[in-house]
C-alpha cells in the first residue's frame, strides 16, 4: 500500500467593513511515488505544482484578475523533500494503518447554455472519493479525446473526501455523444456518465393557431360579403 501524508492548513481571514468571510486553504502531500501542493481560496482551485513539467500552474479561470505566485514552485520542491524525509518516520508511527477507500460519484454538463455550433465546455465533476487519484477519460461518439482535456488539483470536502474537475472544450453537434468515464480503486469498474445536446424543434403551435385564424377570418369576409349580395337582390 502507497502511504500518503497529507497537511491541510485552514487560514479565515474576515473583512470587517464587507462582513465577508473568506476560506483559504493550502495542501502539502507526498507519498513514495506522488507529490501535492495546491493553494486554494473560497474552494477554488489558484495554483498547484506541477511536479512532471516542473513548474507552477495558476488554475484561475481568464476572467479572473491576474495574480502571480513567485518562489511558489521552489517552496513546494523544498516542501516534498521534507515530507518525504518523514514519510517512512510516519509510517512507522502510525503502524501503515489501513487504508480508507470511498467509491468517487460524477456528473457531466457543460459550463454555458449549448447552442449548436458555438464553442462550449463540458465539465465532468468527481465527488466523494477516497484516496486520490482518479483517472478521466473523454470520448464522442465512442472515439477517445485528449486536446485541451484538462484536470484539476483533488480538493477536500469536509469528510475529507476529496472532489476533482476535468474539463473538455468542444463545439456541440447534433447527433455527437459525448462521455466521461472515471477510474479508480474504489470501483469494481468504470463509471461513465453520457452527455448529448438537447436539439429542441421549433414549435408548430404558432403557425397552425395563424393559419386557423387567417382561414376563419377569410371564411368570416367571403359570409358576410355573400349575404351583403343576397341581401342587396332581395332589395
Amino acid at each position: 500500500m502507497k502511504t500518503s501524508v497529507i497537511v491541510l492548513i485552514l487560514c479565515w481571514q474576515v473583512y470587517a467593513e464587507h462582513k465577508v468571510l473568506h476560506i483559504d486553504l493550502y495542501i502539502s502531500g507526498c507519498s513514495d511515488s506522488d507529490g501535492l501542493d495546491m493553494y486554494g481560496l473560497d474552494g477554488e482551485e489558484m495554483w498547484y505544482a506541477d511536479f512532471n513539467k516542473g513548474e507552477g500552474v495558476v488554475a484561475l479561470p481568464p476572467f479572473a484578475d491576474p495574480f502571480t505566485f513567485p518562489g511558489f514552485y521552489e517552496g513546494a520542491v523544498g516542501n516534498q523533500g521534507v515530507c518525504k524525509a518523514n514519510l517512512a518516520v510516519n509510517i512507522k508511527a502510525y503502524k501503515n494503518p489501513e487504508e480508507k477507500i470511498d467509491p468517487p460519484h460524477s456528473s457531466i454538463y457543460p459550463r454555458d447554455d449549448v447552442d449548436l455550433g458555438v464553442e462550449n465546455t463540458l465539465i465532468c465533476h468527481v465527488s466523494g472519493f477516497h484516496p486520490a487519484p482518479v483517472r478521466v477519460r473523454w470520448t464522442r461518439n465512442n472515439q477517445n479525446l485528449t486536446e485541451g482535456v484538462r484536470l484539476s488539483t483533488p480538493y477536500p470536502n469536509a469528510d475529507f473526501t476529496l472532489n476533482q474537475f476535468s474539463s473538455l472544450p468542444f463545439t456541440p453537434e447534433e447527433g455527437d455523444i459525448y462521455g466521461c468515464t472515471v477510474e479508480h480503486k474504489g470501483l469494481a469498474e468504470p463509471l461513465t456518465r453520457i452527455w448529448e445536446p438537447e436539439v429542441i424543434q421549433p414549435s408548430v403551435g404558432p403557425a397552425v393557431f395563424c393559419g386557423v385564424g387567417l382561414t376563419v377570418g377569410l371564411l368570416g369576409v367571403a359570409a358576410g360579403t355573400f349575404f351583403l349580395i343576397k341581401g342587396n337582390q332581395c332589395n
